[in-house]
């Protein structure tokens, strides 16, 4: 089995890729029966000559490799025919923008296996870089606090050479007693809570961080059924809220009252409460002054994330009383940080900790085709969608 590891070529640029160079050499020592060839990149975070020096071999064209690894969406004048592809597609939620990806896909007869449904036996997924979304956007929280604040500066995490160097930044954080809020518990918050308990933040209970002050900065990580509530008043439960929704209004509330820095790191379902709205943003007592969206819904749950913004002007300010975009350092705005390609900032990490996932579990079974997991991730092939994808048949029919 030859592999191909792809150059990425979406605009604009990622420097991310799937395997870094001592994990191709790795995969190399550990499956005799497997080749690997790099094409050649100019833009990716690990240099061709890194790879050359650990025996891989670099080339420009990859068209006799069996399956190709990439991050983000090939372009569709650069597939090529009868190929097994993997990477993110992002074509399983009928987006509009990438139609004509996946019908140029069956009809090059491309097997294309996309990350994003790669899935343990439990339903949990396999993949992904929400980790280092968190690791990063909670950091660039701490940065966004430091200038609106005006309390100390940090570099930004693009800047730096990885993750080792960005965290001795965070030597510069000055905190008195601040209050940390943190939703999601799943990769996403996981990597946020990585990067907070390195500051030797303390972690509260609800009671405590609604009822107490304290001297010192705390953090308290909720999840949904902390902030959603019947409107009847009834006792909740995760599945009921997952199938009767609209039965749930948002508490959110009654936590930014007591937040000064919020780092949205949950899972937004559609149909679901918004956390908070914007009136909401214009009551005085809520007291949030930095916003740090992980999570990046546009113009949804978290009420002042009005657009993305960029890894090189990651900031901007949400007036509650303009509902619009100003200067985030005004007083009576709030301050937001709502990059939506986080873990490009430290390419390298990212990569490797992605790369890491995909040896674990995808390398031993990529060539099972019979494999339930590989399975399931397979949207097209043999020129056709396959059955757990029939689904998008008007989508790529249109």
């Amino acid at each position: 089995m030859k592999i191909g590891i792809l150059r990425e070529e979406k605009i604009p640029a990622d420097k991310r890729v799937a395997f870094s160079p001592a994990q191709c050499r790795r995969i190399l020592n550990d499956y005799p029966n497997i080749e690997i060839q790099v094409q050649s990149s100019d833009i990716r975070c690990f240099k061709d000559n890194e790879y050359a020096d650990l025996g891989i071999s670099v080339v420009d064209d990859i068209s006799d490799c069996d399956i190709l690894f990439g991050i983000k969406e090939v372009p569709k004048e650069k597939l090529i025919a009868n190929k097994t592809y993997l990477y993110f597609s992002h074509t399983i939620k009928e987006q509009e923008y990438n139609r004509d990806l996946l019908k140029k896909m069956i009809s090059l007869n491309i097997k294309m296996i996309d990350y994003e449904v790669l899935k343990h036996n439990d339903g949990s997924r396999i993949l992904g870089f929400g980790r280092y979304a968190g690791i990063i956007g909670a950091y660039n929280g701490l940065l966004t606090y430091g200038l609106k604040k005006e309390l100390y500066s940090l570099k930004p995490a693009y800047m730096c050479v990885n993750r080792k160097e960005m965290e001795q930044e965070l030597n510069n954080v000055k905190l008195t007693n601040e209050k940390f809020l943190v939703t999601g518990k799943g990769r996403v918050g996981s990597g946020i809570l990585e990067t907070i308990t390195l500051l030797g933040i303390k972690e509260v209970s609800i009671n405590e961080y609604l009822s107490s002050q304290f001297d010192y900065p705390v953090f308290l990580n909720i999840d949904v059924m902390d902030y959603n509530e019947r409107i009847d008043g009834q006792s909740v439960n995760f599945n009921d809220f997952i199938n009767h929704s609209a039965d749930y209004k948002s508490s959110f509330i009654k936590y930014a009252k007591h937040t000064d820095i919020f780092i949205a790191g949950h899972y937004y379902g559609a149909g679901a409460p918004y956390l908070f709205n914007r009136n909401d943003v214009r009551k005085s007592d809520f007291k949030i002054c930095v916003v740090a969206d992980v999570s990046c819904d546009i113009d949804g749950p978290v009420a002042t994330t009005i657009r993305p913004s960029k890894i090189d002007s990651p900031i901007y300010g949400y007036n509650p009383i303009t509902e619009s975009e100003d200067n985030f350092l005004n007083d009576d705005c709030i301050a937001v940080m709502a990059v939506d390609n986080l873990p490009c900032e430290l390419p390298k990490d990212s990569s490797e900790d992605f790369g890491e996932n995909l040896i674990n579990s995808i390398i031993p079974i990529i060539s099972i085709n019979s494999n339930d997991i590989i399975k399931g991730a397979t949207i097209c092939d043999d020129g056709d969608l396959t059955e757990d994808f029939e689904y998008l048949r008007g989508f790529v029919s249109f």
